[in-house]
């Protein structure tokens, strides 16, 4: 038995882990690696490994970072299942297939060009079609509900606590006599979040991989949170600005908008009118009505009393690039939410353009920024960004909201890896080189855990 790592080394994308049982094989995760355009480009490379031998994939929950290159494996031979949580499967249905439509035109833009110069043309990564027939090799599962997937392979799902079916992946493995305990962590959510459930506590595991994105640092507690939350919407109601909020999707959206609703009066949002301009964005958070069974206690009471956690008087769901436009044409007193989290791409850009050069606008950047994206570039401080060729000015105020980060901070994790008995061999994945040292030193000095920073290609026994 021994797992292999693949991606998510010394980076926050790109998870991927190759485990060996026996004859089995099987692959934990199989995200995009996610960045700068030269990164980006390593997605086209072909897999360290034959996809077609994959005996099956296991997912811990839907943001592309994990599963983005899903449709891409299949495509290159991969014909088995993929398990993961029941709204993970609901959830990667529109995430892929928007992967899949964002891949068909970088490429119609990239043959564009080669086509002037008389170059080769350049097919997408995968397609939407692709994307959409990757969904019949998902098999949904519920959490805490053991099941043997493969000879010598049971597995158990628990609440990760980071978005709607994230998930703790609990490996029980047996071979040639010796039995195995492998714990991967996924993303961990940040304890106290709006709407889930904290991460679930594992007390047994002779491996633990372990994510450490946020290794290094603290969040600012939900209640200072609220206020500096509360405090950027009265600045921008004085300065007669617009607010503009890149958010992931899957996750951030959601959390937003269910603390708009909690927090309506005291923020005096009803002076606003807020925008939701993300098709897939108002989708996703349909998907999260549908499965309120997997809430807190605190969004269940909310949920039963009102019928709903995201629905405001005066939130306005925009689907079409037309709408969006329109958008782009009010100065002052919208709140727009749009991805995508890292300005890396979607209709954020296109907001960006028409007002990070007013002083009154306030950006607030509410996730993690990924170093080489757009979102990093604004958080650390730049006075001019270019979009689509055009330097412009950032006059915007740029609040990091940190506390609403979706991961556990280095006490969340700390915290969670205690929890386990006789404190486990743990590897560190998912997180940026400092992170990984930060939380790799505390680990070894509170609890005297044999502690690896994984490497690319590195290979485990287990």
């Amino acid at each position: 038995m021994d797992i292999e790592f693949f991606g998510a080394t010394g980076e926050v994308t790109g998870s991927c882990y190759l485990l060996r049982v026996g004859k089995v094989r099987v692959l934990l995760e199989c995200g995009l690696i996610q960045g700068t355009a030269q990164h980006e480009r390593h997605n086209h490379d072909p897999f360290p490994f034959d996809p077609a031998q994959i005996d099956a994939v296991i997912l811990s929950h839907a943001h592309l970072d994990h599963s983005g290159r899903l449709p891409l494996l299949i495509k290159r031979g991969f014909n088995g299942p993929i398990y993961t949580h029941r709204a993970t499967v609901d959830l990667c249905a529109i995430m892929l297939e928007d992967a899949g439509y964002l891949n068909e035109k970088e490429a119609e833009w990239e043959n564009r060009k080669r086509q002037r110069k008389g170059q080769e043309l350049v097919q997408p990564l995968y397609t939407r079609e692709q994307a959409r027939a990757a969904q019949a090799h998902f098999q949904a599962l519920e959490y805490a509900e053991p099941r043997d997937i493969l000879p010598g392979i049971k597995l158990t799902l628990h609440d990760a606590g980071h978005i709607l079916g994230s998930a703790i992946v609990d490996l029980q493995l047996s071979a040639g006599g010796n039995s195995r305990r492998l714990v991967f962590s996924g993303d961990l959510g940040h304890k106290g979040a709006p709407i889930l459930r904290d991460p679930a506590f594992i007390r047994q595991a002779d491996l633990v991989i372990m994510e450490s994105t946020y290794g290094d640092r603290h969040h600012r507690s939900w209640d200072e949170t609220w206020q500096e939350l509360g405090e950027v919407v009265s600045s921008a109601a004085s300065g007669k600005g617009n607010i503009l909020i890149p958010a992931f999707t899957v996750g951030r959206t959601q959390e937003i908008l269910y603390s708009f609703k909690q927090h309506f009066d005291t923020w005096g949002l009803a002076d606003w009118q807020i925008f939701l301009d993300s098709p897939m964005a108002i989708e996703a958070t349909r998907i999260y009505d549908r499965h309120a069974r997997v809430y807190d206690d605190s969004a269940t009471e909310i949920r039963n009393q009102s019928g709903g956690l995201f629905d405001l008087p005066n939130l306005h769901l925009s689907r079409s690039s037309d709408y969006s436009m329109r958008i782009n044409r009010i100065s002052s007193g919208a709140i727009i939410i749009a991805g995508s989290g890292m300005c890396s791409g979607g209709r954020i850009k296109h907001h960006l353009k028409h007002n990070i050069w007013r002083q009154h606008c306030h950006l607030l950047m509410v996730g993690f920024q990924a170093a080489g994206t757009l979102g990093r570039s604004l958080v650390d401080g730049a006075s001019n960004i270019q979009l689509w060729g055009e330097s412009i000015m950032v006059k915007a105020a740029v609040h990091t909201i940190g506390g609403l980060s979706a991961h556990a901070d280095q006490a969340g994790l700390l915290e969670w890896y205690a929890q386990f008995a006789k404190h486990p061999r743990v590897v560190l994945v998912h997180g940026e080189p400092r992170a990984m040292q930060a939380l790799s030193d505390k680990i070894q000095q509170q609890y005297g855990a044999e502690v690896i920073v994984a490497g690319y290609r590195q290979k485990l026994g287990l």
